[in-house]
């Protein structure tokens, strides 16, 4: 649109020169708009300047005509749109959760809409989320659709490359760092990692300044990440080349390559370059340690956990596997805690009473009182501050980093209790932000209070129903669709790494919280800035900056 406004302005804005003196001016800028003038007045040009016109009239008109006239009763209602193949991407676009919550006022919890031509049918509410995330292999379908997204990032052989049945197996494997005593050791190491991030960073120099609390959260959540998660050996390779590589991975997901991954464009280009690189960095660690064998001193980290894993049928984890699951594993959950962990900062920020309750806490639970600095903290600090994680419950509520759930429909799919069938030309989709953030689950729903979760609510994700558990294949986990809050996903999609989650944002904000004190850059309680839309994940504006003020040390 920019260029397209330059171009226009430079054609309209009368010349101010004058062309008497500048002759070559006048001969290379009046003979091309002369030229262009020519071709426009003739003939053959204006004919077909109107069999365009004319052609795209009809394929509106008649678009509009099928949508209105030739709708089956087993279809859901449809998204009423003018320009084929676009379909309701705008709008869609702009704010994916008001968009879904104007169309089920209109049409209920079932209805279609187009998104470039894909047919998309949503399905919201508690009995969506049930009817989609549990929906049953042979059904419906999740390697289609999120394959050509996450292949030339992940790598190949696994997640979405492979059968499901293997990806529950690789779950299972990288369970290992998500044990619960593999929870109480990465406490101090993600403490130690924001502790050392604040120290080096200048934004956060001095008693008081300004940060861009979006890019800092991307930086410490890829660092507690990588020292947790991966092992003190990754993240010692976690320099400014390899911070490049992955930001050019990371750019790969946008909802550009999600529709259209087939595109030669640079940054597609960028990315594989990116992934073959990171991918070497890892072979060569485990080439290594394959040479090496286990020394005395090694440490017992992710890598090493593959490296000793097998599938069922006795077969090894190759070693490019191992090096694609790695990458996966640093690359997976990174957005959603970096998103999550930045809205924490804006909302803190916002509201700096819950702030000040949040440190208070602090003091009394896990303090000496007046008496003296905060000890470090241990994994069983975080049962004692429950409001610290009503906050990290309250901000995932509202600000889920997923807001579409896509599934292909395999078969032909009867919704019960409607006289609707969804068709396999049809892309199925839920969207739990929906549920988490409507009045009929949560009271004033719209508002940010983490006191909300002081007493038992429906969506209360601590209480789990022994007949909502079941195994598929990676461990006993809750089917969770029954609740209306699941920020975690659900069925056999939902993520393994929510304990992790919770754990790695609890830490970060009690960290920051008991140095500095947050407050807004105009000063305004309340507020926080609107949601991006415009990547794969609902994140807040970047840069994000608010200020802060450092804490007195004692």
């Amino acid at each position: 649109m920019d260029l397209s406004s330059s171009f226009h302005l430079y054609l309209i804005t009368p010349c101010t020169h004058d062309l008497s003196h500048q002759p070559s001016l006048e001969i290379s800028s009046l003979f091309p708009m002369m030229e262009l003038k020519t071709r426009l007045e003739s003939p053959i040009m204006s004919s077909l300047a109107t069999y365009g016109a004319f052609g795209l009239v009809a394929c509106i008109l008649i678009n509009a005509c099928r949508q209105l006239f030739f709708r089956r009763k087993s279809e859901p209602p449809a998204v009423f749109h003018w320009v084929p193949y676009v379909g309701n991407a705008m709008s869609y676009g702009m704010d994916p959760v008001a968009f879904f919550e104007r169309y089920r006022a209109k049409y209920g919890d079932i209805f279609t809409f187009t998104l470039f031509g894909r047919k998309m049918t949503c399905y919201l509410g508690l009995e969506g989320n049930e009817f989609i995330l549990n929906g049953k292999l042979q059904d419906i379908n999740t390697e289609e659709i999120y394959g050509p997204l996450t292949i030339p990032v992940f790598g190949s052989d696994v997640v979405y490359d492979c059968p499901n049945s293997k990806l529950m197996e690789q779950k299972k494997f990288v369970k290992f760092g998500l044990t619960q005593q593999a929870l109480e050791s990465h406490v101090p190491l993600i403490e130690k990692e924001v502790v050392d991030y604040i120290k080096m960073n200048p934004a956060w120099k001095g008693s008081s300044g300004t940060v861009d609390i979006s890019g800092a959260m991307s930086e410490i959540t890829l660092f507690t990440a990588a020292r947790s998660l991966q092992g003190k050996e990754v993240r010692q390779k976690l320099t400014a080349d390899f911070a490049k590589l992955y930001h050019d991975l990371d750019m790969g997901f946008t909802p550009l390559n999600f529709l259209f991954p087939w595109l030669p464009l640079p940054r597609n280009y960028r990315r594989d370059a990116a992934h073959a690189k990171m991918r070497a960095v890892y072979m060569d660690i485990i080439n290594q340690r394959r040479k090496d064998g286990l020394k005395s001193d090694a440490e017992y980290d992710m890598i090493w956990n593959l490296l000793n894993s097998s599938y069922k049928d006795g077969t090894p984890v190759p070693d490019k596997e191992v090096a694609h699951m790695m990458i996966t594993l640093l690359m997976g959950g990174q957005h959603s805690s970096s998103s999550a962990s930045a809205w924490i900062m804006l909302r803190l920020a916002a509201h700096p009473n819950i702030a000040e309750e949040l440190f208070e806490e602090q003091v009394q639970n896990l303090g000496q009182g007046d008496k003296g600095p905060l000890p470090p903290l241990q994994y069983s600090d975080l049962d004692k501050l429950p409001l610290l994680r009503n906050v990290v419950k309250e901000t995932l509520r509202l600000h889920g980093s997923i807001h579409s759930i896509l599934r292909k429909v395999k078969k032909p799919l009867p919704i019960p209790g409607t006289p609707y069938v969804v068709d396999t030309d049809k892309v199925l989709l839920a969207s739990p932000m929906v549920t988490a953030a409507s009045d009929e689950f949560f009271p004033d729903a719209k508002s940010w209070n983490p006191h909300r979760w002081d007493e038992p609510q429906q969506g209360d994700d601590t209480v789990n129903d022994a007949a909502d558990l079941v195994d598929y294949g990676y461990g006993v986990v809750s089917k969770g669709t029954k609740s209306p809050y699941i920020p975690f996903g659900a069925g056999r999609h939902r993520c393994i790494g929510e304990k992790f989650a919770y754990l790695n944002l609890g830490v970060i904000v009690t960290t920051i919280v008991r140095n500095f004190k947050l407050h807004t850059m105009d000063g305004k309680d309340g507020v926080v800035p609107p949601t991006d839309n415009t990547s794969m994940f609902a994140r807040p504006p970047q840069p994000s900056f608010i200020r802060w003020t450092r804490r007195d040390s004692n």
